[in-house]
């Protein structure tokens, strides 16, 4: 029984049924204090936030999951036996070395497994603004046990932040991509880079939200990996499946908010029409389109939406969707190996591009690049794309985040760092950074 680890809940303990719906007073403090009280009490933990985001064929669902175990997982032959369960969980863009032949020369700062899932012990699910689902052993001790939880904030203290890869590094090796897509190697390559510090104090509940706060996205995500964490912030669906339909929404064209409405515009506008953006974002949709007919019914990959134009508190960006209807003989395993890792973030040709990543960037990408989502018993998932997100390790006192850009033959090395600075920003605020 989950409640026997916690002594005080047995004061509750009664026979009842194991989901109940329970209206909220406060909807954000209950957030907020169920996050605490599952990170205090549970190992393993995933929080997916849609942040009420308008969204091309909507967002996460919103749901809080926590466990004391995960799920035992041999890599991705494991993964179809997976899809009969309702899991919760990730896959590290260091995955792909399961899925290709490939090897990663480099360390991430901040080390995930390949992949990992749990099974939930406790289940919140938010049936709309202010009423949730609990599915537990009892549903009342828990809601009871959130709403008597107390919020503790700590001092962010940290150490300075560095760039594993000075500027002039990243202008040097932006044209080297550029070289290689001269003589043809690719078309397009995702060319990241970190930064990174030591924590001296950190909550990565209240940073969580500090930066959700700062940057609330439709694909919004908090997960605890016993003393690993991942605070995301991410703007971007990497796949989905319900019933037999996949939807994938690569995200490709990026350009800055502005305070005056008319300038604001403008920018938007210039992103909705900019031939370079616009060819990055086709390269991929492409690629995506490729992907998904590896898995799918003969005919059936549609592009729902082209060049569609979404904006979000730091940044416009250029979002397509593309959709497709899966095989009926194919499961999360198949699936996963034609379309994983997202090709937004490697570029094309796929292997390729991945090939060169590994040689110009100086960190492994780890979780970074990867997906955090969900699976249902049904076989059906939901996973983002995991950018804008800052990685911590606990136990080692480590913070990482990397942001990249795409380049193209016509990319100025000078704007695409200027793009990643402008991806980094609303990171860099919460942690008084700038």
């Amino acid at each position: 029984m989950v409640l026997d680890r916690f002594p005080f809940f047995m004061i509750f303990a009664q026979s009842i049924d194991m989901k109940q719906v329970f209206t909220l007073t406060d909807p954000l403090l209950f957030e907020q204090k169920a996050l605490h009280w599952a990170n205090q009490y549970f190992i393993y933990t995933c929080f997916l936030n849609p942040n009420t985001a308008n969204y091309p064929f909507g967002a996460f669902e919103k749901k809080l999951a926590a466990a004391q175990s995960v799920l035992p997982i041999d890599g991705l032959e494991s993964l179809d036996h997976l899809a009969q369960k309702d899991a919760f969980g990730f896959l590290s863009y260091e995955l792909k070395n399961q899925i290709e032949k490939l090897t990663s020369q480099n360390s991430p700062t901040v080390e995930f497994p390949a992949l990992g899932f749990f099974e939930p012990e406790i289940l919140i699910t938010w049936l709309n603004d202010s009423e949730v689902t609990i599915i537990s052993d009892d549903p009342a001790a828990i809601y009871q046990a959130i709403i008597e939880q107390r919020i503790q904030e700590y001092p962010l203290k940290l150490g300075a932040i560095h760039a594993s890869m000075p500027k002039a590094a990243y202008l040097e090796k932006v044209n080297q991509v550029r070289q290689h897509i001269y003589e043809g190697d690719v078309y397009e390559l995702n060319l990241c880079m970190e930064f990174h510090a030591q924590i001296d104090t950190l909550d990565p509940v209240s940073t969580y939200f500090s930066l959700n706060t700062a940057s609330p996205k439709p694909f919004s995500s908090f997960l605890k990996w016993d003393q690993k964490y991942a605070l995301c912030a991410s703007p971007e669906r990497f796949l989905r499946k319900k019933a037999q339909q996949l939807l994938s929404q690569p995200i490709k064209g990026t350009t800055r908010r502005d305070q005056d409405p008319t300038i604001d515009l403008a920018l938007k506008h210039e992103l909705a029409h900019s031939e370079k953006e616009r060819a990055e974002n086709m390269m991929i949709v492409d690629l995506v389109r490729n992907d998904l007919a590896r898995c799918s019914e003969s005919g059936s990959v549609k592009v729902e939406e082209m060049f569609g134009i979404y904006s979000f508190e730091q940044v416009h960006q250029m979002i397509s969707s593309v959709s497709a209807t899966a095989k009926s003989n194919v499961g999360l395993k198949e699936i996963l190996q034609a379309t994983f890792p997202m090709g937004s973030m490697t570029g094309a040709p796929k292997i390729m591009a991945m090939q060169l990543i590994d040689q110009y960037e100086t960190v492994s990408r780890g979780l970074y690049s990867g997906s955090i989502g969900y699976i249902t018993a049904e076989g059906d998932f939901d996973f983002n794309v995991v950018i804008r997100t800052i990685l911590l390790d606990m136990d080692q006192s480590k913070l990482s985040f990397q942001v990249g850009s795409a380049i193209t033959y016509d990319s100025d090395p000078e704007a695409e760092y200027q793009e990643c600075l402008l991806k980094a920003k609303a990171i860099l605020q919460i942690l008084d950074q700038l």
